[in-house]
């Protein structure tokens, strides 16, 4: 094989690479999206309709009881997920790297055995 061929076989490789990265780079965005309105959902809670103003105030208390407790894990889970989300960034930027130092090479390789 020539080095030609070698280095466009690698970079269509490093193309697989990163198409795979900036999938799995979408696909960690969207769960923080998710996990984010579902946080906004709990926060956007009205207080309940036609109830006597006692039987509003227990329902009230025993929502934001639980929403207390739903928020603090929804925290824990975004925070996870962005963690991952920056991991996922930097590898989609590393497998970018890559492709674009094989193209680069590839374009300066003369086709030479």
């Amino acid at each position: 094989m020539t080095k030609a061929r070698d280095l466009a076989r690698l970079a269509d490789l490093a193309q697989l690479m990163l198409d795979h990265r900036l999938g799995t780079l979408r696909q960690a965005a969207d769960a923080v999206e998710q996990s984010r309105m579902q946080l906004q959902a709990i926060n956007a809670a009205s207080a309940p309709a036609d109830l006597p103003p006692v039987a509003a105030e227990r329902v009230g208390l025993a929502y934001q009881r639980w929403a207390d407790v739903r928020r603090s894990e929804l925290n824990l889970v975004i925070s996870r997920q962005t963690a991952e989300w920056i991991e996922a960034r930097g590898e989609a930027g590393t497998a970018f790297g890559r492709l674009q130092a094989l193209q680069g090479l590839a374009a300066r390789s003369p086709n030479r055995r």
